[in-house]
């Protein structure tokens, strides 16, 4: 029995003078690179998820080609991302423009170990009744329909992130912040092709809920600010919401602590990718879909 501990303990006493080099070893080939190279080893590993890295904000953003273009958009998504450890504040905004049903949704919260926030548009090949837009497939726009979009994201006044692109989806990420969607505030800026179109969306945030003094509509660019969810949820999905919340709060102490030798994402997560891949891969998946499954709604 005696003999046996020993040899346990020998095993693992070898196990941790080797974890201990190695991890060293990975720790010193970061340090040794320089950030155009550490930028450029990043975004060749990130591109097949459809994020790149945005260095002057320590960020992630989707790509204009990201693979979730594929998957379009229905409320059933939403419905089920707290199964995805994903807890957002969401804001779909319908509105009918040239024979079209339009929908425009913006979201902000927590993604796994990610703070972050989105924007999306998408569309419908007709107008649709009410009774349709909770069940219906939307597409994604086209590069022709892709609009200027520009978000601000502050949590709790402090500003996150700031982007400005031509995009169909314009995100942004901080991993390893954690934050409740109610601690978030969206403040986002869309131009549209003609008045006309901006004045459709406008109407859509009034239908919505929002008042007509907290729309700001100059020719055609409208901006507002998402702060308060207008989401009711049961007592049993604020009491689901409250642990997946505290299973990521859990995993972003972990990600903080095992990558403790740095501070900025990018090394964070090359030190990750050499030290422990499968942990990598299981980051990046931010944002997830899941195949539409015909018959719990309808494609357009």
């Amino acid at each position: 029995m005696y003999l046996f501990f020993g040899f346990f303990f020998l095993i693992l006493l070898l196990f941790f003078c080797i974890n201990r080099w190695r991890r060293k070893k990975i720790i010193k080939k970061v340090c040794s690179l320089c950030m155009d190279e550490k930028c450029r080893i990043l975004n060749d590993l990130i591109q097949p998820f459809g994020y790149s890295y945005i260095l002057s904000q320590d960020i992630f953003t989707s790509r204009t080609d990201a693979w979730q273009r594929e998957f379009g958009y229905c409320a059933l998504y939403d419905k089920a991302a707290s199964h995805f450890n994903m807890i957002f504040d969401c804001l779909p905004v319908y509105f009918n423009y040239q024979g079209r049903t339009w929908l425009m949704e913006f979201w902000k919260g927590q993604y796994g170990i990610n703070t972050g926030c989105e924007i999306g548009i998408y569309y419908a090949d007709r107008i649709l009744n009410e009774s349709e837009l909770e069940h219906t497939l939307f597409q994604c726009v086209n590069n022709e329909n892709m609009l200027k979009l520009s978000l601000t994201l502050y949590r709790e006044n402090t500003n996150i992130a700031h982007l400005s692109a031509r995009h169909w989806w314009l995100t942004a990420f901080d991993m390893g912040c954690f934050s409740y969607p109610s601690e978030l505030s969206l403040h986002a800026s869309i131009t549209f092709p003609s008045t006309e179109m901006a004045d459709a969306f406008a109407g859509g945030l009034i239908k919505a809920g929002y008042c007509r003094s907290d729309i700001c509509v100059c020719h055609c660019t409208v901006a507002f600010t998402f702060a308060s969810s207008r989401q009711k949820n049961s007592a049993f999905h604020r009491f689901r919401i409250q642990i997946t919340q505290e299973i990521n709060r859990f995993w972003c102490k972990v990600y903080l602590f095992v990558t403790r030798p740095f501070c900025l994402s990018i090394d964070r997560i090359l030190y990750l990718y050499y030290y422990l891949p499968f942990a990598f891969r299981k980051m990046l998946r931010i944002r997830k879909y899941k195949k539409y499954k015909p018959g719990r709604g309808k494609a357009i």
